[in-house]
C-alpha cells in the first residue's frame, strides 16, 4: 500500500483547505472548524464577506467524479422540488472542484438539532418529507452509483474480513459460521419480499443526518445515496422494543403515504437490512484501518471483545429475522 492510500488526507493542511476555497474566488478569514466526519473530511470555513461555508473533501478512491456529480444532481432536484436539503454550490461552472490532489465541494452552512423521534407528530412530518423525497427519487435511476444488495453489503464485506484476517483465529470459525447463517436468512427475507422496487435513496437516514430547526427538519449528507428499497430510509428512524417500533412505523407511514405508496412487502426486509448494515459496518472499519484517524476514533475495533460482541449480535439477528415482519397496522 503506498503512502497516498494509507494517508489520503495527509496533504490537507489548514493552508491547503483555505487555498482550495480561495481558488474559487472566495475570500476566507482564516477560521476553520473541523466537523464530525471520518469517511471524508469536512470543515466549516469562515469568510471575510459572507456567512461561513462547509467544505467537504472527498476520500480518494471511494466515488468517481460521475458518482459524486450524480449525487449532487439528485440533491439539487430535491431542492428544486422544495424539499429541505442542502445542495452543493455551483461555482466556476461545477459543484465538484479540484485543488492539488484533493476533490471538494462547498455547501451553505445549515445548523440544527436532533429530531425528537419519540414524538408522533415529528415522525409523521418526517414521513411526509421522506415520501416526497422518494417520489423524486423514483423518477429516474442512478447510472454511476451502486444498489444496496446482498452482494455489496453482505457477501463482499464478509469475504473482505475473512480474506484480510481481521477475525481472531480462535473466533474465526464461530464468526464465519454465524455470518453464513445470517446471509442465508437475509436471502430468504428477500425471497419473501419478492420483486421490490428500487429507487434513489438518502441511504444513511439515521437521526444524525436529520437536523431540526424552528422551521422543521432538513436532510444532510447524501454521501451514501444509492439505489435500494424505500424501507432502507425508514427503518433507521425506528428504535426501542417491537411495540414501540411498530407505533413509530405507523406514524412515519401515515405521513409517507400522503406522497408516495409504500409496498408492505418491504417490511420483510427490515431486519435483513439491519443485518447487512452490521456486516458492512465492520468491513468499512477494516477497509479504513490504515487511515490514522480510524484507530484513534475507534480503538475498540478489531479487539477480541469486539468480535465476540459481533458474533452475539449476529445470533440475535438470526432470531429477529425468523420473526414475523414488523407491521404498522
Amino acid at each position: 500500500m503506498n503512502d497516498a492510500n494509507a494517508t489520503p488526507f495527509a496533504s490537507l493542511s489548514p493552508d491547503c483547505i483555505i487555498d482550495a476555497v480561495e481558488s474559487l474566488g472566495l475570500n476566507c478569514d482564516g477560521r476553520l472548524l473541523a466537523l464530525n466526519s471520518y469517511e471524508n473530511r469536512v470543515y466549516q470555513v469562515g469568510r471575510d464577506d459572507g456567512p461561513p461555508l462547509v467544505a467537504k473533501f472527498y476520500r480518494p478512491g471511494r466515488w468517481d467524479d460521475a458518482a459524486i456529480l450524480e449525487e449532487h444532481e439528485f440533491v439539487q432536484a430535491l431542492h428544486e422540488d422544495e424539499l429541505p436539503v442542502v445542495p452543493a454550490l455551483s461555482l466556476a461552472g461545477s459543484t465538484l472542484h479540484r485543488y492539488r490532489d484533493q476533490r471538494f465541494a462547498l455547501f451553505p452552512k445549515q445548523g440544527g438539532r436532533s429530531p425528537d423521534l419519540e414524538n408522533s407528530d415529528t415522525l409523521e412530518r418526517m414521513g411526509r418529507l421522506m415520501g416526497r423525497l422518494h417520489a423524486v427519487g423514483a423518477l429516474r435511476a442512478y447510472s454511476h452509483r451502486p444498489t444496496l444488495d446482498i452482494a455489496s453489503f453482505g457477501l463482499e464485506p464478509r469475504d473482505y474480513l475473512l480474506e484480510h484476517d481481521f477475525i481472531p483465529a480462535d473466533l474465526r470459525e464461530a464468526w464465519s459460521s454465524v455470518a453464513q447463517h445470517a446471509l442465508e436468512r437475509i436471502a430468504r427475507a428477500y425471497e419473501r419480499a419478492g420483486d421490490v422496487r428500487h429507487l434513489r435513496l438518502h441511504g444513511d437516514c439515521y437521526a444524525g443526518n436529520v437536523l431540526w430547526t424552528d422551521d422543521g427538519p432538513h436532510f444532510v449528507d447524501f454521501d451514501d445515496s444509492r439505489m435500494g428499497p424505500a424501507v432502507q430510509d425508514l427503518w433507521m428512524l425506528l428504535s426501542g422494543e417491537r411495540a414501540e417500533r411498530s407505533r413509530q412505523l405507523a406514524d412515519l407511514l401515515a405521513g409517507y403515504e400522503d406522497f408516495y405508496d409504500f409496498d408492505p412487502a418491504e417490511l420483510h426486509l427490515i431486519e435483513a437490512l439491519r443485518t447487512l448494515r452490521l456486516l458492512h459496518y465492520s468491513a468499512w472499519l477494516a477497509r479504513r484501518w490504515h487511515d490514522p484517524a480510524f484507530p484513534a476514533a475507534f480503538p475498540w475495533f478489531n479487539t477480541p471483545r469486539y468480535w465476540q460482541e459481533r458474533i452475539l449480535e449476529l445470533r440475535e439477528q438470526l432470531a429477529l429475522m425468523d420473526e414475523a415482519p414488523l407491521w404498522s397496522a
